[in-house]
C-alpha cells in the first residue's frame, strides 16, 4: 500500500527532501515579499470598494469623504508596519505575535492571539479565494454559475502548491504578484499623466449613474457612524500584516534584518497603492452600491438584477487604459490571479503557528513534523479543510464573508504591542547602556502608540460590524481557545501520569534476563515498564532503539539517559527524511541478516486512552510500525500497554455494557436495578 501511494503522490508534491536540506528551503526578499506579503498587497484590490460600497448608503455625497479614510487607513498602516518592525527584531523565532503576547502578557493572551489569527487565516484564505472567482466570473460565466465548486478547486491546488514546500510555490507565486503591483503602479502613474500633464477627461463605466441613498442625509452620529463603519471596512488593506513576523525563520539571514525590510516594502507599496486607487476612482467618478440592482439608477431607472457590478480597480483600468486594451487585460487577469494567491499568505502563516502551538502542546503534535517537502504538510491540509468548509457554508460569496474580517487580526494587533510596550519595560529596568536605553525608549514609544491605535481601531471594528457577521469570528476565536485549552490539558494530564519517576538507575528496574529491542522515545512511565518488560525476558542482548527525528529532542533524550545511569545501551538511528518506521524496520531486518537464525523482539512502549477524540491527539507510529513488523520474517512484536486514567473509565463502560447484554439481562433489569438472591440452601 505504502508504494501503491508513494507513486502519486511524487508525482503531485515531489520527492522528499532530507532534514539537512532545509536550508535550501530559505526564503531571498524578492521571493518572501510575494509569498509572505501577497494577501496585504492584494486587498487593494477590494479593499477601496469597500469603503465606496458603505459610503454609497448615504449617496453620492458622502464620496468626498474617502480620502480622509485613505489618509486614516494610511497613518494605520504605517504605525503598524513600525511596530511590528520592532517586533521581528526582538522575537526572530517566528513566534510572531503568539510569541510575544504568551511570553509578555501570560498564556491566556497568548491563546488568544492564536484563536484570533487561526481564525484569520481561514478567512484569508475563504475570502481571498471567493474574491478571486467572482473577479474571473465576469469575463467567464461558467465560474460565476459554479463558484462553491471553482472555489473549492482553486483551493486544493494552492494546497497542492504549498505541500511541494515554500520555496517552491513562492517561485510560482512571485511572477502573478509582481506583474499585478507593476500593472498598478503604471495605472496610477498613466492615470496621473492623463489627468494633470494631458488634462484627458477619464471616466469610468458607471460614471454617469446615479445611486439611490438608503440614508438621504445623514448628519450627527449617524454620520460619523457611518465614517467609522467605512475605514473599518478600509482596514481589509492591513490583514496579512502579522504574517511577515510569524514567518521570519523562512527567511535567509540575517533573518530578522530583510523581514523588517520586507516588512518595510510591502508597507510601501499597499499604501502606495491604495491611495492611488482612491485617488483615480474619484477622479473617474465610480460609483459603487451595496445592493446595485435597485440602488444603481441609469437615467433614473435601476440597473435590474442582470447588471454585474465590476470591482473598483476593473472600473479604473478600463477608464486609464481603455476597455479591451492589452494592459486593462493583463491587469484584470493579475488581479483575479493576484487574488488568489493572496491565500497564500495564509498557507504560511497558518502551518507556521500550528507548529509552534503544537510544540506548546496546544494542538496535535502531528501539526509540529514537518512533510516530505519540509512544509508543514499538516498544517497546510487543515487549514484547506476549514477554507473548504466555510466557503461551502457561505456559497463562495465574498460580500458575506468579508463581514466576518478584519476583527481576528486586530485583536491580534492590540494584544501584540501591548505585549512588546512591556517587554521594552523589563528590558529597560536593567539595560544600562543609553545608547541601548535610547533605542528601547524610540521602540517602545513606536509599540505603544501601535498599540493604542489598533486598540482604538479594534473597538471600532467591533462596533460597527458585530451585527454585520463579525460575532461569527468571535464564535470562531472562543471555539478555537476553547478547544486548544482543552487539548493542553489533556497532555499535561498524560505527562503528569507517565512521568518518570526519579531514581539512581534502572537497577531499581527488577533486572532480569529479557532481551529486546525496546523503542524509546522520551523517558517516562511507559518506557521504564518496557525495559522492566525486557529484562524479564532474559534475552542474550538487550539495547534501547530510538530515532533521531528533531535533532534536540533527540540530545535530551541521550543527555537523561546518561544522566540517569541506564545500564542498557541506547542506540540513535539517524533518519534523514523525518521518518519513524522504515529505519527501524531496516535495523531489524540488518540484525536478522547478520544472524539468521536468531529471533529478534521488538518492545513497544504505548499507552492506552479511553476516550475516541484522544486517539487523535497522539501519533500512531506504534500501530503502523507493528502493523510492518508483523509481515517480517524471524520478528516477534510485542507492545508494552501503559493504561492512562481515561482508559479505566472506558473499562468500567465496557464491563456495564457486557453485564447487560448478558444472556436474560434484558428480562432481568440492570445489576444495581435486580434484588438480590437469598443467601443459603435451596430447598
Amino acid at each position: 500500500m505504502s508504494k501503491l501511494t508513494d507513486v502519486p503522490k511524487r508525482i503531485l508534491i515531489g520527492r522528499a527532501l532530507r532534514s539537512d536540506r532545509l536550508g535550501e528551503t530559505l526564503l531571498p526578499k524578492r521571493i518572501a515579499l510575494p509569498v509572505f506579503a501577497s494577501d496585504p498587497l492584494s486587498s487593494v484590490a477590494y479593499a477601496p470598494g469597500e469603503v465606496l460600497l458603505v459610503l454609497s448608503i448615504a449617496g453620492v455625497s458622502a464620496y468626498h469623504f474617502s480620502p480622509w479614510i485613505a489618509v486614516a487607513v494610511v497613518v494605520l498602516m504605517f504605525t503598524v508596519v513600525a511596530s511590528y518592525r520592532q517586533n521581528v527584531h526582538a522575537y526572530p523565532s517566528g513566534g510572531g505575535d503568539y510569541e510575544v503576547a504568551n511570553t509578555n502578557l501570560g498564556p491566556k493572551a497568548g491563546l488568544t492571539v492564536a484563536s484570533a489569527l487561526l481564525v484569520d487565516y481561514v478567512l484569508t484564505v475563504a475570502v481571498s479565494i471567493a474574491s478571486g472567482i467572482e473577479n474571473l466570473g465576469s469575463a467567464i460565466p461558467f465560474v460565476v454559475e459554479h463558484k462553491v465548486f471553482c472555489a473549492i478547486a482553486v483551493i486544493v491546488l494552492l494546497t497542492l502548491m504549498n505541500l511541494r514546500g515554500v520555496k517552491e510555490s513562492g517561485k510560482l507565486f512571485a511572477i502573478p504578484t509582481y506583474v499585478f503591483v507593476t500593472g498598478v503602479f503604471l495605472m496610477i502613474a498613466w492615470g496621473a499623466f492623463r489627468g494633470i500633464v494631458l488634462g484627458d477627461t477619464m471616466k469610468a463605466p458607471t460614471a454617469d449613474f446615479t445611486i439611490k441613498a438608503e440614508h438621504q442625509g445623514l448628519a450627527g452620529f449617524a454620520l460619523v457612524f457611518l465614517l467609522l463603519r467605512a475605514f473599518s471596512s478600509g482596514c481589509a488593506a492591513l490583514t496579512g500584516v502579522e504574517a511577515i513576523s510569524n514567518g521570519v525563520p523562512a527567511f535567509r539571514k540575517p533573518k530578522s534584518k530583510n523581514a523588517a525590510t520586507t516588512l518595510a516594502a510591502m508597507g510601501l507599496l499597499a499604501v502606495t497603492m491604495f491611495c492611488g486607487i482612491i485617488a483615480l476612482a474619484m477622479a473617474t467618478n465610480v460609483r459603487m452600491a451595496e445592493y446595485p440592482a435597485h440602488d444603481l439608477l441609469e437615467n433614473g431607472v435601476a440597473v435590474g438584477s442582470d447588471y454585474v457590478q465590476n470591482p473598483v480597480i476593473s472600473q479604473v483600468a478600463e477608464a486609464v487604459f481603455g476597455d479591451g486594451s492589452f494592459l486593462f487585460i493583463v491587469l484584470a487577469a493579475a488581479t483575479a490571479l493576484v487574488l488568489f494567491l493572496a491565500a497564500n499568505t495564509a498557507y504560511n502563516g497558518f502551518p507556521l503557528l500550528g507548529s509552534i502551538l503544537a510544540q506548546d502542546r496546544y494542538l496535535p503534535r502531528q501539526l509540529h513534523t514537518r512533510g516530505d517537502r519540509l512544509a508543514f504538510s499538516n498544517g497546510i491540509v487543515l487549514l484547506a479543510g476549514a477554507a473548504i468548509l466555510l466557503i461551502w457554508i457561505y456559497g463562495a460569496d465574498s460580500t458575506r464573508l468579508i463581514q466576518l474580517y478584519i476583527v481576528g487580526v486586530f485583536v491580534s494587533f492590540t494584544l501584540s504591542q501591548t505585549g512588546m510596550v512591556r517587554h521594552w519595560n523589563r528590558h529597560l529596568a536593567t539595560e544600562k547602556d543609553p545608547v541601548k536605553r535610547r533605542h528601547m525608549v524610540r521602540s517602545r514609544a513606536i509599540n505603544a502608540f501601535g498599540a493604542f491605535f489598533t486598540g482604538l481601531v479594534l473597538v471600532v471594528v467591533l462596533g460597527t460590524k458585530f451585527t454585520h457577521g463579525a460575532w461569527v469570528a468571535l464564535l470562531g476565536m472562543v471555539i478555537f481557545y476553547a478547544t486548544m485549552s482543552a487539548i493542553r490539558k489533556h497532555y499535561d494530564r498524560v505527562a503528569e501520569e507517565i512521568a518518570a519517576p526519579e531514581g539512581p538507575s534502572d537497577d531499581s528496574l527488577r533486572p532480569s534476563r529479557v532481551h529486546s529491542v525496546v523503542l524509546i522515545s522520551k523517558i517516562h512511565r511507559p518506557a521504564l515498564r518496557a525495559l522492566g518488560y525486557a529484562k524479564l525476558m532474559r534475552s542474550d542482548t538487550l539495547e534501547a532503539l530510538s530515532v533521531n527525528v528533531d535533532p534536540a529532542e533527540t540530545k535530551v533524550l541521550r543527555d537523561e539517559w546518561e544522566r540517569r545511569g541506564f545500564t542498557v545501551p541506547l542506540k540513535i538511528l539517524d533518519s534523514p527524511y523525518r521518518e519513524i518506521t522504515r529505519p527501524v524496520i531496516e535495523y531489524v531486518k540488518g540484525l536478522r541478516r547478520e544472524s539468521p537464525r536468531d529471533v529478534v523482539s521488538v518492545i513497544i512502549p504505548e499507552y492506552v486512552v479511553g476516550h475516541w477524540y484522544e486517539h487523535l491527539l497522539h501519533n500512531q507510529s506504534a500501530l503502523r510500525l507493528k502493523g510492518r513488523l508483523l509481515f517480517t520474517p524471524g520478528v516477534m512484536v510485542t507492545s508494552v500497554p501503559y493504561q492512562l486514567e481515561s482508559s479505566e473509565v472506558a473499562k468500567k463502560r465496557a464491563r456495564r455494557r457486557s453485564e447487560w447484554n448478558a444472556p436474560g439481562s434484558v428480562r432481568r433489569g440492570p445489576a444495581e436495578h435486580r434484588p438480590k438472591e437469598p443467601s443459603g440452601p435451596k430447598r
